[in-house]
């Protein structure tokens, strides 16, 4: 069976095709520029939770330690995650997890750094993920109930679209 309605491929769907397949865009002709996209996340868990995790009395040992090596590498590896991402030369990931006793748990952020013809949105935004996801492996023995939420892209500089810094109310 073929497949014969056209669609338009106007720059909302560039990801599909003329023929509304997915595709990857090809960004061969795209002069390399600097990009950089921080996004975040929170961890929510019980106030004694958290206060073992920054004891360090968590019994699969550092906790925070090992959610940012993990977002660290899971940026490394999106293209390999997310179907359409092209692979990028990183080159500079960093994740910071922040202790947040009101929530009570963490705030994760990841800003991730490129020079290429593509953004790092969704590096930056995987960092954050897979960090949150590391954080409840580490704590899980303590607290079924961690809450992972609210991730998403703070800013991005860089790129054909231009400049974004997320609004406080969005």
């Amino acid at each position: 069976m073929t497949q014969e309605k056209i669609f338009d491929n106007s720059p909302a769907l560039s990801h599909l095709d003329h023929l509304g397949q997915s595709q990857m865009v090809d960004v061969s002709s795209k002069i390399p520029t600097v990009r950089q996209a921080t996004a975040v996340g929170k961890v929510k868990m019980h106030i004694e939770t958290f206060g073992a995790i920054q004891a360090g009395n968590a019994p699969k040992g550092d906790v925070l330690g090992t959610a940012r090596l993990a977002g660290i590498m899971a940026a490394k590896q999106t293209a390999n995650l997310i179907p359409l991402c092209h692979p990028l030369p990183l080159q500079k990931v960093e994740v910071k997890i922040n202790p947040q006793p009101q929530l009570p748990g963490y705030e994760i952020q990841a800003t991730v750094k490129t020079k290429a013809e593509t953004g790092v949105e969704m590096e930056a935004l995987t960092a954050v993920s897979v960090a949150a996801l590391t954080l409840y492996d580490m704590a899980k023995a303590l607290e079924k109930s961690i809450q992972i939420g609210s991730i998403h892209l703070v800013s991005k500089t860089g790129g054909k679209s231009g400049d974004y810094l997320r609004k406080c109310d969005e």
